[in-house]
């Protein structure tokens, strides 16, 4: 039950994998149904010809596809303001299997004059969908679980070589800043760094600069770097900022709830919502 309760990946979530999702199973449906017959499918209608079950079953796996295609979408801009929870998500996928097997089911109906008892057609479709999106949503997943670990791979190797330095000079340490291509765009010291900004598919990274305060514009987004920070002081008090705590000097409560304060002059007051008010007070405690 507490694996059920925590948070999916962000990867899951991220655009380019939903998107390769959606072409990845359609494409695999389209081949596996047609060239395979897998699950015994060419005596789903055994009345049509080999070319008519083609173009129905390409008609149906569109249906299909477009179905995925709006309930990712969804679940995409649901992810980007909320916590989304293993079980949610299992629910989701279950959702998306029964919407899909439903429009399958109906068309058989249609397809067999509504001969059929609607239970059984219902039934078979609901397993024949488990059955085909299996292997190309498992196929999906690990391949971003793996695109995940080797982009974490790539950043940790691109902090520790920043952060070499020759043994008569030491340097702090250095952060590297990555857009959403895995390109390296900035490179500051860490204590450089006062707070971290959303701004739609882009973050705005506010740090001082031969002290004063600079800005620079990053195309990633604000889930990939927590990632990265994940066990710095650098943490989300926020939907749409993180901040450096290191920097941090005051933290006080208003009307609207806590604001979090920075020394430097022009450095606006971040807010903290009422989802991460513990986490950032037992932070200031210690």
């Amino acid at each position: 039950m507490e694996f059920l309760n925590r948070k999916i990946p962000d990867y899951v979530c991220r655009k380019q994998n939903i998107v390769g999702l959606i072409i990845f199973t359609a494409v695999f449906a389209l081949l596996f149904i047609n060239l395979y017959k897998p699950f015994n499918s060419r005596n789903w209608y055994p009345d049509i010809s080999a070319s008519m079950f083609f173009v129905f079953s390409s008609v149906l796996i569109l249906f299909g596809v477009f179905i995925v295609a709006i309930s990712r979408m969804v679940m995409y801009f649901y992810a980007r303001k909320h916590v989304l929870h293993y079980w949610e998500f299992g629910l989701w996928n279950l959702i998306e299997i029964f919407a899909m097997s439903s429009v399958y089911a109906v068309c058989t109906l249609w397809a067999s004059k509504w001969t059929l008892r609607w239970g059984d057609v219902i039934l078979n479709a609901t397993i024949n969908t488990l059955l085909i999106l299996l292997l190309p949503y498992t196929a999906a997943l690990l391949f971003e679980s793996w695109d995940d670990k080797n982009r974490q791979l790539k950043s940790i190797n691109a902090r520790d070589n920043s952060e070499l330095a020759p043994l008569s000079a030491p340097v702090a340490p250095m952060v590297a800043f990555f857009d959403e291509k895995n390109e390296l765009r900035l490179t500051i010291k860490r204590g450089n760094l006062l707070y971290l900004e959303s701004a739609d598919n882009y973050v705005y990274i506010c740090y001082i600069n031969k002290g004063a305060v600079s800005r620079f514009l990053l195309r990633n987004n604000l889930k990939n770097l927590e990632e990265q920070f994940a066990g710095t002081n650098v943490m989300r008090c926020h939907r749409s900022y993180m901040v450096n705590f290191d920097n941090a000097s005051i933290i006080r409560r208003e009307n609207e709830g806590l604001v979090v304060e920075f020394p430097q002059e022009g450095v606006k007051n971040i807010p903290v919502s009422h989802s991460y008010t513990e986490q950032v007070t037992k932070y200031f405690l210690k």
